[in-house]
């Protein structure tokens, strides 16, 4: 679905991101000899990319996170290594940046190097969510990632969700919106992430469909 050598998967909390960007990852080792993954939110202390480290271990890929991921201390710190991404031109890279402008800002000292290796810059979009159910709450988290990443997107992704229970109806509901989204940004929808429990259901229904697994951390799983 996309020709860059580095994607970045960006978007508010709770758009399903990080999964996604674990995912993405996984699925590219398929591809690629080298994939490396780097962890950028260095706000958001509870869904990190380390919670499936193991997983990504298993599938060949080098995870690039805060020496603090995982422990109780919360400290803004961008990891060492995420330099290799864009510089080592050997490597597939995937890029998990944290929601809103805040978690963003540790993008734009990239900004440079996204541009030079123009690397699709995907916002992440869950029509599930308060803050981006709507197409004016979407455009304004979209304008503070931007602002503050000093990137711009290059696409969109509709990973529109209700976690474990989500079903094909729900993934049908939000085409529409994202659709529009993709009119009122003027970006391109790259694919629809979908759940592997419902990815056979929706068949041709939906264009570019990526099936994904979605984890959960054990202590919320009820």
């Amino acid at each position: 679905m996309l020709d860059s050598r580095v994607v970045i998967f960006s978007g508010h909390y709770g758009s399903g991101k990080t999964n996604l960007a674990v995912n993405w990852a996984i699925n590219a080792r398929t591809r690629h000899e080298r994939v490396v993954l780097a962890d950028l939110d260095i706000v958001n202390p509870y869904f990190r990319t380390s919670d499936s480290s193991s997983a990504l271990s298993k599938s060949g890929v080098t995870l690039v996170t805060s020496q603090f991921a995982g422990s109780n201390v919360d400290l803004p710190s961008i990891p060492s290594g995420a330099e290799s991404i864009f510089d080592d031109r050997s490597v597939y890279g995937v890029v998990d940046v944290g929601g809103d402008d805040r978690g963003a800002l540790a993008l734009g000292r990239y900004a440079d190097k996204i541009r030079r290796e123009h690397a699709d810059v995907l916002l992440v979009v869950n029509m599930y969510r308060p803050e981006t159910s709507n197409i004016s709450g979407a455009m304004d988290i979209l304008r503070e990632i931007e602002a503050a990443s000093h990137s711009s997107f290059t696409g969109i992704v509709n990973n529109s969700n209700l976690g474990n229970i989500t079903t094909d109806i729900d993934v049908l509901n939000s085409v529409a919106f994202v659709n529009k989204l993709s009119i009122a940004s003027n970006l391109p929808v790259m694919f629809t992430s979908v759940q592997r429990s419902v990815y056979a259901s929706l068949g041709n229904k939906i264009a570019n469909l990526f099936p994904i697994d979605i984890t959960i951390k054990s202590e919320w799983k009820l």
